[in-house]
């Protein structure tokens, strides 16, 4: 086992809170799955409030290749009681095999290797090969991530830099809008795992030797550098696109679209919308009529 392959195995089977456990072992009874992940802001914090954020990853797909199935993954939203309190979860499930795709930098998309390049939770896995699957997902993603930071990133500088540089990059590909600094706070969480990540990552690719000093400066040649630049303006090209088709599928197949929603209103705005069973089954036909209701009750 190389010693980025150390690193992710511990990361990974780190303890998580007893209700976060409770809660993934729910979701793969309602989902199925070989694998539960558990990742993002909340782990940081092991806060149950919110909505807490898990990947379900299925054994691999036999036969024909499902309608949407190049617009992974499928998400839904789903509540919990756990020790007599409601625990909210956002999950997205996909294949095994098309995670460790995706994982490879075999695909346009980079939400995979980009947020599972950061610390996560292997909370369930069926089976040790299933863990030993993902176990080598992650590292790939940890590896694709630090090729593109070595070419993104300056010529030399400490960790910190390398993986601002990666950040900002993925963070101006996706459809969303994070606070300034986003990247620095992330950081912050953890910077050992941070920095241990990518000089382990990089010496698994050769870029930098087993006795690594700041600043850093990885092996590679402009030529080298060229060629991934032009590979994540590709990446970067498809990202917007990419999220805009998943937000479109999401419409029509987010199970749970409505009560997600409603949870959200109440949450940020104090106004709380009855989920009715119309409501629950035509998310997007009600939602002009719950945003007249905001209006409305917003206006009093």
């Amino acid at each position: 086992m190389t010693a980025l392959a150390a690193l992710v195995a511990r990361e990974l089977r780190r303890p998580a809170a007893a209700d976060i456990v409770a809660l993934a072992a729910h979701l793969r009874e309602a989902l199925g799955g070989e694998a539960v992940l558990f990742y993002g802001s909340a782990l940081r914090t092991d806060s149950l409030d919110g909505v807490l954020d898990f990947y379900v990853l299925h054994a691999d797909p036999a036969g024909t290749r499902p309608k949407w199935a190049f617009l992974w993954p499928r998400v839904s939203y789903h509540e919990h009681e756990i020790n007599g309190r409601i625990v909210r979860a956002k999950v997205a499930a996909m294949p095994l095999a098309t995670f460790e795709a995706a994982a490879r930098g075999d695909t346009l998309d980079t939400t995979i290797w980009a947020r599972f390049a950061q610390p996560a939770r292997l909370l369930i896995a069926a089976t040790p090969v299933v863990e030993q699957r993902v176990v080598a997902a992650v590292c790939d993603c940890v590896r694709t991530a630090l090729r593109f930071a070595a070419a993104l990133g300056p010529v030399s500088g400490n960790a910190e830099a390398y993986w601002l540089a990666l950040f900002a990059h993925t963070y101006g590909a996706e459809l969303r809008v994070e606070a300034q600094g986003r990247g620095r706070s992330i950081l912050l969480s953890d910077p050992a795992y941070y920095r241990d990540a990518l000089h382990q990552g990089w010496q698994d690719l050769g870029l930098i030797g087993t006795d690594p000093s700041e600043p850093l400066r990885p092996a590679i040649s402009e030529a080298e550098r060229r060629q991934w630049q032009a590979r994540w303006q590709r990446r970067a090209r498809a990202g917007k696109p990419l999220n805009i088709l998943r937000l479109i599928r999401a419409a029509w197949t987010f199970d749970g679209a409505a009560r997600y929603a409603l949870w959200k209103i109440e949450r940020h705005s104090g106004i709380a919308i009855a989920l009715t069973p119309w409501r629950e089954r035509h998310p997007i036909l009600a939602a002009p009529g719950v945003l007249y209701h905001l209006w409305r009750a917003g206006g009093r």
